[in-house]
């Protein structure tokens, strides 16, 4: 992998990740931009314990453009892009971010007594997995993906190095019906100033596990999954993908290394490759259930940058609120209101299903 950096014409950093070593990357960036926006604000909720991030800048961000005025492709003398020339995987500071270290003082040290507010402080980086606008990345080749997974594992561990990051979270939205607002292949990755909620739920289940047992939960779980077998979808020497017990998500997988490690760093050489074929298979399957386009977000848990990164186990989540074909799971009162998932499909039914779609 052959890393460049360099810096656009509003001071936000582009690294290109090449796969060959001889790929020069020296086009400069010619546009004139305004300066990137300042951070989001930050808000507590008292009422759940958690911070709320106000980004009102990213209401001016692109929406779903002609696709010869799409940003994510390489620029041309007809038209300029966020990226300067051509490449393989490009990684870039978000134009539009919801957090950045470009932060301001707020307005006040709270809204009222008991909702503080502070700087959105983090980053937010666009990932593009290939120049090609038409294509997804489910068609990427394995030593393509690969470098992905290089990417990932670079970003990650310095993102994880800046001083006040507490998380950082590698994910893929795809489809429209997800919320995709580029249809270019592409992911994102957000560096938090502080733990989700996701992750804060986890982390004290995983305590609750530990000091019962004296084991990791997720190593457990895992476990417990390849001895029942049923939901199981694929498998190979280093990785296993299943369907969890209590999936909350009409179609969702987990895909995990067979050793517990923290992060993407983490995973070696013969684990980065392992892991480019069983994820796109996982992606095929999805694909193939209803002869389309799988609308999916594809997620990394990854351990906590300080604490509890004993707890943590390294794990890719994918799921689809695709529940058949022409029907989407909305999550409506139940769900966005109270956080309790209904699901329409019993998970040994999808596990059973993805097994059966013909690569």
């Amino acid at each position: 992998m052959k890393r460049t950096p360099i810096t656009l014409a509003d001071g936000r950093e582009l690294i290109y990740f090449d796969e060959n070593d001889d790929a020069v990357r020296q086009t400069v960036d010619r546009r004139e931009l305004p300066p990137p926006p300042a951070a989001s604000q930050l808000r507590y909720d008292p009422l759940t314990d958690e911070w709320v991030a106000v980004a009102a800048h990213r209401q001016t961000r692109t929406f779903l453009p002609p696709a010869n005025e799409c940003p994510l492709d390489p620029s041309t003398d007809a038209f300029q892009t966020e990226i300067p020339g051509d490449y393989d995987v490009v990684v870039f500071e978000n134009r539009f971010p919801s957090f950045s270290a470009r932060t301001v003082d707020s307005p006040g040290d709270s809204v009222t007594d008991l909702v503080p507010i502070k700087p959105g402080f983090g980053r937010c980086e666009v990932v593009c997995f290939t120049s090609d606008h038409n294509t997804a990345f489910t068609a990427l080749p394995p030593s393509r993906v690969r470098l992905i997974v290089d990417a990932w594992a670079d970003r990650t561990a310095e993102l994880s190095a800046v001083p006040g990051i507490e998380q950082v979270f590698c994910f893929e939205n795809r489809g429209v019906e997800i919320g995709v607002t580029l249809h270019h292949p592409h992911g994102q990755i957000y560096a938090y100033p502080f733990l989700p909620p996701k992750t804060v739920a986890m982390q004290a289940a995983a305590r609750k596990h530990f000091d019962a047992t004296g084991r990791n939960l997720y190593a457990d779980v895992l476990a417990a999954e390849i001895t029942a077998g049923d939901r199981v979808v694929a498998s190979n020497e280093f990785w296993t993908a299943y369907v969890p017990a209590a999936a909350r998500w009409p179609f969702e997988v987990h895909l995990a290394p067979h050793r517990q490690i923290a992060d993407i760093p983490a995973l070696t050489s013969d684990e980065r490759d392992a892991f480019a074929t069983i994820y796109l298979e996982i992606l095929k399957r999805f694909d193939g259930l209803f002869d389309g386009p799988m609308p999916y977000i594809s997620a990394w848990h990854q351990a906590p940058v300080n604490d509890g990164r004993e707890l943590g186990y390294l794990h890719l989540q994918l799921f689809s609120i695709r529940r058949a074909p022409g029907k989407l799971k909305y999550l409506a009162g139940s769900e966005s209101a109270m956080g309790v998932f209904i699901n329409d499909v019993t998970p040994e039914q999808a596990a059973t299903m993805l097994r059966d779609v013909r690569l």
